[in-house]
């Protein structure tokens, strides 16, 4: 306790010099504790997105139809077929300008099937989605998420009402539920869907050949299953050629996030290790010019009895109190500004704080930081013979 107390003493006689010694520890904390929580807390939104698609979500990529592609009738035959694959949507996608009376607005326009809503797991909140009837006469109907009805409408309740993409009259059947997504976030477009024949028609880009398919499995089968027998139909249609087409569902999209997580991680807690290691050598600098500056302080202790154990505790208690201080102080403004990011950030899903392991990591690895480079001054403050220390400086 009296070591203790004459740390603080110490510490607080110097206080600008104190500050500026545990700089580098409050910035090496920070960089710690703020990159790596930023990332945990981006990657478990990533996550939590893509879980919210449906656990079976299977997604089909043809890169190589091989003078076979897949067409619409196609995929309602594989779902007549197979009793594995419940329901299979065409998506594809293009940009367009979105007019509503005198509001213009940017868009991005979606060519989708009726399933698509259920196996993407959309929530409809006004009038009807897309149906078969539409897709067979290339019915000019769309359906609006709540954002891009608010935005270019004015209101939600927009059932009935006439819009026009890229100068295309389509009128609006149906509301979905706003995504609250990361990438609605960063981008400036709003979502409309319509029949993929309506698309075909609307975009020069779009054609009537299906490249991108989403899937979703039938009740009572496994998305194993139903993505073995998706493959068995596709390497049959593209002549075995397993690098004609590619399947990938949310679990590898999941395992994928997470490797991409860890590795980020290491990489920044390694980046953010070296800035504690600097902070470190900052405080065994710093502690080094206070055993000089106290060497007669330490030959009269000695000369009264103190113990060589007694001076070593004496010092190393000083060092990694700096470090604590400072990684107090990281930590606090590292809370601080991850509050403020998610303030800034309120409006989407992301959602920013202190992850608990990281604070834990940050607090043990400055209490060894402390000990190993404020064990070689305070054994030098140790070490000095009694009578050597006396006359220093005198």
């Amino acid at each position: 306790m009296l070591s203790l107390k004459m740390a603080l003493r110490s510490i607080g006689a110097n206080k600008m010099r104190a500050g500026l010694t545990m700089l580098g520890i409050i910035i090496g904390v920070l960089a710690l504790v703020v990159l790596v929580s930023l990332v945990n807390s981006t990657t478990d939104s990533i996550t939590s997105e893509v879980s919210s698609l449906g656990s079976s979500l299977l997604t089909v990529m043809v890169q190589d139809d091989h003078g076979a592609p897949v067409s619409l009738d196609d995929i309602q035959k594989w779902i007549d077929d197979e009793p594995s694959i419940a329901a299979i949507s065409p998506f594809a996608s293009d940009n367009a300008k979105g007019k509503y009376q005198r509001n213009n607005e940017d868009f991005t326009v979606y060519g989708v099937t009726g399933d698509y809503c259920a196996i993407n797991g959309q929530k409809l909140v006004q009038g009807r989605y897309i149906n078969l009837a539409d897709l067979n006469n290339n019915s000019r109907v769309c359906v609006l998420d709540e954002t891009a009805a608010k935005d270019l409408i004015g209101f939600t309740d927009c059932v009935g009402e006439e819009i026009s993409l890229e100068g295309v009259k389509f009128k609006v059947i149906g509301v979905i539920k706003a995504e609250d997504s990361i990438a609605s976030f960063f981008t400036s477009s709003l979502n409309a869907y319509i029949p993929y024949t309506s698309l075909v028609r609307l975009s020069t880009d779009t054609g009537t050949d299906l490249t991108t398919l989403y899937v979703g499995p039938a009740d009572g089968y496994t998305v194993a299953q139903a993505e073995e027998a998706l493959k068995t139909m596709l390497l049959e249609r593209f002549d075995n050629d397993e690098d004609a087409f590619r399947l990938s569902s949310v679990n590898i999209i999941e395992e994928a996030m997470n490797k991409v997580n860890s590795a980020l991680t290491v990489l920044l807690g390694s980046i953010a290790a070296i800035s504690l290691i600097v902070g470190g050598i900052g405080i065994m600098n710093i502690m080094l010019v206070t055993v000089t500056e106290r060497t007669r302080e330490i030959g009269i202790r000695k000369a009264i009895g103190a113990s060589h154990g007694t001076i070593l505790v004496q010092f190393l208690i000083e060092a990694v109190m700096l470090c604590m201080m400072g990684c107090g102080l990281g930590i606090f403004f590292s809370w601080a500004i991850l509050q403020i990011v998610s303030i800034i950030t309120i409006d989407t899903s992301l959602s920013f704080h202190l992850q608990a392991n990281v604070v834990m990591w940050s607090v043990l690895f400055c209490f060894l930081i402390g000990v190993i480079f404020g064990l070689y001054p305070a054994n030098k403050a140790a070490k000095m013979k009694p009578i050597d220390a006396l006359h220093y400086g005198g």
